[in-house]
C-alpha cells in the first residue's frame, strides 16, 4: 500500500471528523471559503465521477436478480424522506427558505456515505450498492418532480432547470466516469484508491463553504435547522427499517434499507438550493452532511453487532 492510498484509507475511516473540522471551519473563518460559492458544483461533480468510476456491470446485475429488493429500497427512499420533509415542515412551521431547505435534502438521491455504511453494519452491502445507483440514476426526474409537487407550497420550482441541473452534476459525471472505467480499467482501478481522499475533500469543501455562506443566518435559526435535520434523519432510519419488516426482508437486507433510506446525497441538495434557491435552503443540506455521517456511523456499530 503506498503513500496515497494509506492516507486515503486514514482520510475515509476517519470521515466524519473531517466533516465536522470542515463545517467549524467554515462558521470561524468563513472567509476562507465564501469564494468558493460558485465551485460547489463542480466538487459534487468530481464525487459523482468516483461514483463512476467504482460501478461496474454487477452493480447492475444486481437490480437483475433481485428487482423486487431493489424496488422495495428505491421506492421506500423516495416515499419515507420527502414525506418525512413536508410533514416536519407543516408541524414545525419551519420558515419558507428551511422549509424547503429540508424538502430538498429529504427528495435527493441516496448518499454515497450510505454503502460504506452498510458495509460496517454487516448488511447486504450488493443491495446498498444498487438501491444508491437506482435512485441516483432516476433522479433527474424523481427529485424536481417530488420537490416541484412538496415545495411548491413555499415558492415557485423551476422543476425544468432542476432537471438539467441535476443531469449536469449527477448523471453526466458518473457516465463519464463509468466511460473512463472501461476504457482505461487498470488506470481507473489504480486512481480509485485514491477516491476516498478526493471524495471527502469535496465533501468537506461544500459543507465549509455552505455555512461559510450562512453564518449570520445559521447563529439565528441553527436550532430549529439541528432539531429538524436531526428528527428527520432518525424518523428516516426507523421508518426504513419498518417499511423493509414489512416486504418480509432479512435483516442483512433490513439494514441496507435502513441506510439507503435516512442517508441522502446531501452535497446534490447543497448544490441545488445554492443555485435555485436564497442561500438559507442549503443550510439543512450542509447540516444534514454533519450529522448522518455521525448517526450512520453510531447505527452501522450497533447494527453490526445485530443478528437475526
Amino acid at each position: 500500500m503506498n503513500t496515497v492510498e494509506r492516507i486515503s484509507k486514514f482520510v475515509g475511516s476517519t470521515f466524519s471528523l473531517w466533516v465536522i473540522l470542515f463545517a467549524i471551519l467554515g462558521f470561524f473563518v468563513p472567509e476562507a471559503f465564501v469564494g468558493g460559492k460558485g465551485y460547489i458544483s463542480f466538487l459534487l461533480g468530481v464525487i459523482m465521477f468516483g461514483m463512476g468510476l467504482t460501478l461496474s456491470s454487477e452493480d447492475f446485475r444486481e437490480v437483475f436478480r433481485r428487482p423486487v429488493d431493489v424496488l422495495i429500497g428505491v421506492v421506500g427512499h423516495y416515499l419515507i424522506m420527502p414525506s418525512l420533509a413536508f410533514v416536519l415542515a407543516i408541524t414545525l412551521q419551519l420558515p419558507p427558505d428551511i422549509a424547503v431547505g429540508v424538502i430538498l435534502v429529504g427528495c435527493c438521491p441516496s448518499g454515497t456515505a450510505s454503502n460504506v455504511m452498510t458495509y460496517l453494519s454487516k448488511g447486504d452491502v450488493a443491495l446498498g450498492v444498487s438501491i444508491a445507483a437506482v435512485s441516483t440514476l432516476i433522479a433527474p426526474i424523481a427529485t424536481p418532480a417530488l420537490i416541484s409537487l412538496l415545495a411548491g407550497k413555499w415558492m415557485a420550482i423551476d422543476t425544468k432547470s432542476l432537471f438539467l441541473d441535476i443531469v449536469m452534476v449527477v448523471i453526466v459525471p458518473i457516465v463519464l466516469g463509468v466511460i473512463v472505467k472501461a476504457f482505461f480499467g487498470k488506470q481507473a482501478e489504480a486512481s480509485a484508491k485514491a477516491l476516498p481522499l478526493v471524495s471527502t475533500i469535496a465533501i468537506v469543501l461544500i459543507v465549509a463553504i455552505v455555512v461559510a455562506l450562512n453564518k449570520g443566518k445559521i447563529v439565528e435559526t441553527g436550532m430549529i435547522i439541528f432539531a429538524v435535520v436531526i428528527l428527520h434523519n432518525i424518523l428516516g432510519y426507523v421508518l426504513g427499517y419498518f417499511f423493509a419488516k414489512l416486504f418480509g426482508l432479512n435483516l442483512a437486507k433490513r439494514k441496507a434499507v435502513t441506510l439507503e433510506t435516512g442517508m441522502q446525497n446531501s452535497g446534490l441538495g447543497a448544490a441545488l438550493a445554492a443555485a435555485h434557491f436564497n442561500p438559507l435552503a442549503a443550510v439543512p443540506s450542509a447540516i444534514f452532511s454533519v450529522w448522518h455521517n455521525l448517526s450512520g456511523s453510531v447505527l452501522a456499530t450497533y447494527f453490526a453487532k445485530k443478528e437475526e
